[in-house]
């Protein structure tokens, strides 16, 4: 989490939480596809006609995570994240982890970030875009510390000892991977 609760992570005042209402609009020609998009305050999802209501609830779930996924991509490209960096790395590590590059990437499906303390480099799994800010601080906090103390020993968990919120971002990210694992309903068609 940021100094100043009034900075979101790309170093603007953080938005007004999204509460915009949801409206689904159905369509006869539409046959598999789901898209949304926002207008104004509202957030439009189009779906097929004969979606049940079952889907129709899980797919406007997953397009307001996908939407909400994009806007934080389009808030927080790699120079914020580098900035957020420097800004952690100052707060809690004493200044003293200092990446060369920091930056998203799309091919980590089973870890969230990564680091490489010979070349300074660390990278975020893009699956952490649109998790709440303070587990996206913690992971690049975690990866940070890798740069001052490879592996996970005593040493290197005293280094984060500092930031607040470690075990919740720890635990939520622990809940979204057991989400993962549940089994999912099935869906109209395969019943």
């Amino acid at each position: 989490m940021s100094a100043d609760p009034a900075q979101s992570l790309s170093g603007q005042p953080p938005r007004a939480p999204r509460t915009s209402a949801v409206e689904v609009r159905r369509s006869t020609r539409r046959r598999r596809t789901v898209s949304a998009y926002r207008e104004g305050d509202v957030t439009v999802v189009l779906i097929p006609a004969r979606m049940s209501a079952a889907e129709e609830k899980r797919w406007v779930t997953v397009m307001l995570d996908k939407l909400a996924a994009q806007e934080s991509r389009r808030r927080l490209g790699d120079d914020g994240l580098s900035a957020r960096a420097a800004q952690l790395s100052a707060q809690y590590l004493g200044g003293r982890a200092i990446p060369r590059t920091v930056r998203w990437v799309t091919n980590q499906n089973s870890r969230w970030g990564s680091c490489t303390p010979a070349e300074g480099s660390i990278r975020l799994s893009h699956r952490l875009q649109g998790m709440p800010e303070y587990v996206v601080d913690y992971v690049l906090l975690h990866e940070l510390a890798h740069l001052l103390m490879p592996g996970h020993g005593p040493d290197f968990w005293r280094l984060l000892e500092s930031y607040p919120r470690t075990e919740r971002a720890r635990g939520y990210l622990e809940g979204v991977v057991a989400a993962a694992r549940l089994p999912h309903p099935p869906t109209a068609h395969e019943e």
